[in-house]
């Protein structure tokens, strides 16, 4: 089974040994960051920093001539990635014998956020989630769909991955993260990511017929319960029975639609921009509604218009079913299990051999391994005893 592991341009550039080092842990391909979040990341093995701070989301190379003169363009990056930061790792890379493909996060921005209030997520509290643009107004849009051909479709990348190319909501580690005094639930999350800027309250009336004004008086009222300590089953049917199905439905068709429109125009893009034979994956979860880094799409949609997923399987192959009925009709997609390997991160890499076949056993096609730049030695040397003995 293939397997790929998550870095960063910084593991490798100033660090000599990096690239070979990656290489010795019997992965086949990288998945190098080019455009990231802000992040706060650690450098065990390298010998001129521990410590990498990224303070803002950004490119990790110089970005192009398209964004002249816009008011929404990709920040370049600090001194924790400058010039063609990630140019000068994915060379370095690709010369230790592994072939790059790039790691794109899309609808993840607190310095857009910051900067232009007016894009971002707005809950029925009118509270806005600056992490969080909102992927339903047509500027942010065009944003996402041109980063993502610019980002993905770097120097010598044989395909991408596209993370965050969604709805992004609630469910966020945002700078010291407070939130979970609260349990909300798969439903609470939900309601707490129902966008209200101007653009989904229109959304909510013109696609749906849902009154904007009643949808988020009922979705606070649907919450008040979780903010006194009620407990709500798991599903959707628990937000049926939360916010009323009719109400439910309309809000779940217009965001369905913008995220399938959405991943569908940055998809095109990035085949436009790439040569022949690019792959092209998204990170995804299987249930629509939900939200953030793996957003949730329609899996028999998502196989007909990207060449595969990138499925979290963390706390097991649960999720990979629903892609794995889709993938021979998709003609052999790919389906990557994404596993963490950072022990300090609640990764498992002892167990990876054994969780190699399971998630074998679910359809996988490919594992992706986050992420041989964070991980200490006693972790690496786990994963190249597990890469060893799946073969």
């Amino acid at each position: 089974m293939k397997a790929s592991t998550f870095v960063y341009p910084w593991d490798v550039n100033g660090d000599p040994a990096a690239a070979e080092r990656i290489a010795g842990l019997g992965v086949r391909q990288v998945t190098l960051a080019s455009a990231y979040h802000s992040t706060r990341a650690l450098t065990p093995r390298h010998p001129r920093h521990r410590i990498v701070t990224a303070g803002h989301a950004a490119v990790l190379y110089p970005p192009g001539a398209r964004w002249e003169g816009r008011t929404l363009r990709p920040y370049a990056a600090g001194e924790w990635a400058p010039g063609d930061a990630y140019g000068e790792a994915a060379e370095a890379l690709a010369a230790a014998g592994l072939e790059v493909h790039t790691w794109v996060v899309l609808a993840h921005n607190s310095r857009m956020g910051a900067e232009h209030p007016s894009t971002s997520v707005v809950n029925a509290y009118g509270d806005r989630y600056p992490w969080a643009p909102c992927i339903a107004q047509p500027a942010t849009r065009e944003y996402l769909v041109d980063l993502a051909a610019e980002a993905a479709v770097r120097p010598g990348a044989r395909g991408t991955e596209l993370e965050s190319l969604g709805w992004y909501g609630l469910s966020h580690l945002h700078a010291h993260d407070k939130t979970a005094g609260i349990g909300l639930g798969d439903a609470g999350q939900y309601l707490m990511s129902l966008c209200f800027c101007a653009t989904c309250r229109d959304g909510y009336a013109g696609a749906a017929g849902l009154d904007p004004d009643a949808l988020a008086a009922s979705v606070r009222d649907a919450l008040e319960p979780l903010w006194r300590g009620a407990t709500v089953d798991e599903g959707w049917p628990a937000i049926e029975k939360l916010l009323g199905a009719e109400l439910a439905t309309g809000t779940r068709e217009w965001r369905d639609g913008i995220a399938r429109s959405l991943q569908e125009a940055a998809v095109t893009a990035v085949r436009a921009a790439a040569p022949e034979g690019f792959q092209v994956l998204l990170h995804a979860d299987p249930v629509t509604y939900h939200c953030g880094a793996n957003p949730g799409v329609d899996p028999a949609h998502i196989l007909g218009v990207a060449d595969g997923v990138v499925v979290p399987c963390a706390g097991g192959p649960g999720l990979l079913p629903a892609f794995a009925e889709e993938t021979g009709a998709a003609g052999g997609a790919v389906l990557a299990a994404n596993f963490g390997v950072v022990s300090g991160m609640g990764g498992s890499p002892g167990s990876l051999a054994e969780d190699a076949g399971r998630v074998a056993e679910s359809g996988a096609t490919e594992m992706r391994l986050y992420h041989a730049g964070l991980a200490s030695d006693a972790d690496l040397v786990a994963v190249r005893e597990a890469l060893t003995a799946v073969g």
